[in-house]
């Protein structure tokens, strides 16, 4: 079978980890979440405190950029690959909505834009790949067989993202979220370097009134038409 490169791109909270994880299992790709590079590189901003409320030290950041080093280790039990960094599993810390707050921030950095991007092709190079964010298609893969841009609007999506934060036990209010998933919007389509856009050739994908079922089935069958074309 012939292996071709899959690039989702979309909005926060439309589910593109979600249906790219599955879609990986299924097509027996790799599967690469660049979303948790940026926030891992958000976490270590943080923890250094390179980045707060109300200030954030570019500089600082891009001075230690080759000191954050980012993989993925396959759980066999959960199913699905872990963010590490720099050797410690951040899977969790990552996912909370105080890195969201931030992470949009940190993407808009050109430095940390093409550290991580030559990370992602390097990962993507001999195909066979499923890789969601919001760049996929337009910078890191521009020649993908198969691009597919998930949105769905901004209270869909923060009802999905409050209800996932109130499973894991985060104490966040429903207003918070929504006005991150706005904000986080707002961040990733107006950032100069490498703006959230829908690539001239990429599939739109409105899941607003789709299950997840429904909308791994309509995925699925246009990857495999994708790979039986291109065989």
């Amino acid at each position: 079978m012939q292996n071709i490169t899959i690039a989702i791109d979309g909005f926060s909270s439309t589910g593109k980890s979600t249906v790219a994880k599955q879609l990986a299992k299924a097509l027996s790709y790799v599967y690469v979440d660049t979303g948790a590079m940026y926030r891992a590189v958000t976490l270590y901003a943080m923890q250094n405190n390179f980045i707060a409320q109300d200030c954030f030290d570019t500089e600082a950041l891009i001075n230690q950029l080759d000191d954050i080093n980012i993989s993925f280790k396959f759980n066999e039990t959960l199913g699905f690959a872990e963010v590490y960094l720099n050797s410690v599993n951040v899977e969790k810390q990552i996912r909370t909505l105080e890195v969201s707050k931030f992470v949009s921030q940190v993407a808009t950095v050109p430095e940390v834009r093409r550290q991580l991007v030559k990370q992602q092709q390097q990962m993507g190079k001999d195909k066979g790949v499923v890789m969601d964010g919001r760049d996929i298609g337009t910078v890191v893969f521009p020649d993908a067989e198969l691009k597919l841009f998930m949105t769905a609007s901004a209270n869909t999506r923060a009802v999905r993202r409050y209800e996932e934060l109130k499973e894991r036990g985060d104490d966040v209010s429903f207003e918070d979220v929504l006005k991150n998933v706005e904000t986080r919007d707002r961040i990733d389509s107006t950032r100069k370097d490498s703006p959230l856009t829908k690539a001239v050739d990429a599939i739109e994908i409105d899941n607003s009134n789709l299950t997840l079922d429904e909308q791994f089935e309509t995925i699925l069958q246009l990857a495999k038409q994708t790979i039986a074309k291109n065989a």
